[in-house]
């Protein structure tokens, strides 16, 4: 069979005029003074300005010219985020996590970034206030700045994220109570992880009209009731309380069907354990260290856990502890 030969003028334009492939100059010089800024880390050596910044940079992806993914991960990166970055007005997924010496604070120019749907600054040492402009990004999906140095309370305005389904803010030094309006998100409920920060105080009565699919507090001073997480009409899937100061009567609280994983380890959870419990297809259980009593109740999946899962309570008996 014979080969059909590339249109002579497709030819011509394709070897005289690269450029309709390459990435646009704005772009190119905005991700140069990004380079900059981080005082050009060996990790970014492949951003020559010789080279098209589509096909040989590395982290940089394309679509019609124009960049829409920016990853920057595990480098010796010194520097902070630079203003620029709001100039790279396509991108949906910008993503720079492992930068232990990544330092400064998110800045406004971010908010310039309306396409975005994927935030996440991860293990890093940013701080300061996770600023309350971070709402004006409305359509990001996945909001993650965990492992970082951020203090301050958590803004209110986050609710207001229509399209939000992940908060991750967990591993930071944030203080404070949780918003009194995460109990009226605008869009979809998110899943919360706010865990291992230094947030204290009771959980606002508003969160029980919210049906979170997951909730991690873990590792915090939280401190009160915490029954707004419980519920027949709930839909949880995962619920971590633990290390935490919460103090309510477990005896009263009915769970999702839904739920698999429990956690409310090293609180003051009292009374006895509902025989609902064993109704649970449970993978991950565990209520130790708090000052629960009676007898364990038998059947479902409670005997499958360890006797470590049970163990410092006030007076709990029953398979897979001691005899009543």
């Amino acid at each position: 069979m014979r080969m059909k030969l590339l249109n002579p003028s497709l030819f011509f334009f394709f070897m005289f005029f690269p450029c309709s492939r390459s990435c646009n100059s704005n772009d190119k010089t905005t991700l140069l003074k990004i380079k900059k800024s981080l005082n050009n880390p060996q990790i970014l050596n492949s951003w020559d300005p010789k080279t098209d910044c589509c096909t040989n940079w590395t982290g940089v992806v394309c679509t019609h010219r124009r960049i829409t993914g920016l990853t920057i991960a595990a480098g010796d990166v010194v520097g902070q985020i630079a203003e620029e970055i709001g100039d790279l007005t396509d991108l949906v997924i910008l993503d720079w996590s492992s930068l232990s010496r990544l330092r400064g604070t998110i800045p406004r120019s971010i908010t310039k970034l309306k396409n975005l749907v994927y935030l996440r600054f991860r293990i890093t040492e940013l701080s300061g206030q996770v600023p309350d402009y971070i709402s004006e990004l409305r359509n990001v999906t996945c909001l993650d700045l965990s492992f970082n140095r951020f203090n301050g309370s958590i803004p209110g305005s986050i609710s207001q994220m229509q399209r939000l389904e992940t908060i991750q803010l967990s591993h930071n030094k944030l203080t404070g109570s949780i918003p009194e309006s995460f109990g009226s998100f605008v869009g979809k409920i998110p899943k919360l992880y706010l865990g291992n920060n230094h947030l204290s105080g009771e959980i606002p009565k508003s969160l029980s009209k919210t049906d979170f699919n997951t909730v991690i507090l873990s590792g915090n001073n939280f401190s009160g009731d915490a029954s707004m997480f419980f519920g027949h009409n709930k839909t949880t899937v995962t619920l971590d309380l633990s290390r935490n100061n919460f103090h309510f009567d477990l005896s009263k609280m009915k769970f999702a069907k839904s739920l698999v994983s429990l956690d409310l380890s090293h609180n003051r959870v009292f009374r006895e354990l509902p025989s609902e419990l064993t109704k649970l297809q449970l993978n991950q259980f565990n209520i130790s260290f708090n000052s629960l009593c009676g007898s364990i109740p038998q059947g479902g999946l409670l005997q499958n856990f360890e006797v470590f899962e049970f163990s410092n309570n006030l007076c709990l008996c029953g398979a897979p502890l001691k005899r009543c």
